[in-house]
């Protein structure tokens, strides 16, 4: 979040700081926004804990000696990760309490609030498939994983800004990628194949034809939905083709007449909001390899939609 021009002010007049100190604060914050909200948003997979870090670091900009910072954006970005960690942490230690699947917060990248997704690399560092592996890593292996794929920091530099050893962080980024490597082999599709999918997929499920359903989706694939107790959602993941195909010909099928489906590009992937009559809404998206979706996501709770348009 950008801090709010109209409470700048007073902010920073409760810290002693003049209206000229607080524009040069909001300044530089400002400069590097895309990049500290690209990193707030891969730590945590939510834009609103993001933004709320975002503006937790301008305050803490306003109060430092900013005549004594050399490089501003790297100074941010270490106040950015430890406040994104602090609250990864607090975040996994209540997330039994989370109802049923938890995905990240959808995003749209058309244009990107994170700067331009140039490479494959940089979307598949914001993918929803690669955020939802994420947060199987512990809140250090996540931190040093992103720094250095999503951002490519050297290990020295990442050790700086977690009070680690360059070695400590390499050893790290290696367990963080061992545990990532093989699920990752599960999404390696692009763009263009997702897109193909997505519509196929949709398309089958419209007419409930639960053939052409099951043959695009691999034997092992994985659909989740993440309601938050909020709407109705399958509270537990649902394996397999042929459950899949049934699950969501029901979901989408000729018996719910008068639903929407918008392409949109959420988190720099191909995509669908789905939207019902009465206001219902999800979103959807899918990981695939080898012309067959591996993986679905369903995100319906509205605390993650509100911004999401369509």
């Amino acid at each position: 979040m950008e801090p709010d021009r109209d409470q700048q002010p007073d902010r920073a007049a409760a810290r002693g700081v003049t209206a000229i100190g607080a524009a040069e604060a909001a300044g530089a914050l400002t400069a590097h926004r895309p990049m500290l909200l690209g990193l707030a948003y891969r730590l945590l997979g939510s834009l609103h804990d993001a933004e709320d870090v975002l503006q937790e670091a301008y305050l803490r900009w306003l109060d430092v000696d900013r005549e004594t910072v050399a490089e501003p954006r790297r100074y941010l970005s270490r106040v950015v990760t430890r406040l994104a960690l602090d609250r990864l942490r607090a975040r996994q230690a209540t997330r039994e309490t989370y109802v049923g699947p938890w995905l990240p917060e959808p995003v749209r990248t058309d244009p990107s609030p994170f700067g331009p997704l140039e490479t494959v690399e940089l979307r598949e560092s914001v993918s929803t498939a690669l955020l939802h592996l994420l947060e199987r890593l512990t809140p250090p292996e996540r931190a040093v994983y992103v720094l250095h794929t999503a951002f490519a920091l050297p290990y020295a530099e990442i050790g700086d800004i977690l009070d680690r050893s360059a070695a400590d962080c390499r050893q790290l980024h290696h367990r963080a990628a061992s545990r990532l490597a093989g699920e990752r082999r599960r999404f390696t599709a692009g763009p263009a194949e997702q897109r193909r999918l997505l519509d196929a997929f949709l398309a089958a499920a419209r007419d409930g034809d639960l053939a052409r359903l099951t043959g695009l989706v691999a034997a092992d694939a994985t659909a989740w939905s993440d309601g938050g107790g909020r709407i109705r959602a399958a509270r537990n993941p649902v394996y397999g083709a042929d459950r899949i195909a049934r699950f969501f010909a029901g979901v989408y099928g000729r018996r719910r007449p008068g639903v929407r489906a918008t392409p949109v590009e959420l988190n720099g992937a191909p995509a669908l909001v789905l939207s019902w009559p009465g206001g219902l809404r999800y979103t959807l998206g899918v990981a695939a390899a080898d012309g067959r979706i591996t993986d679905l996501y369903l995100v319906g709770n509205p605390d993650k939609l509100t911004r999401i348009g369509g």
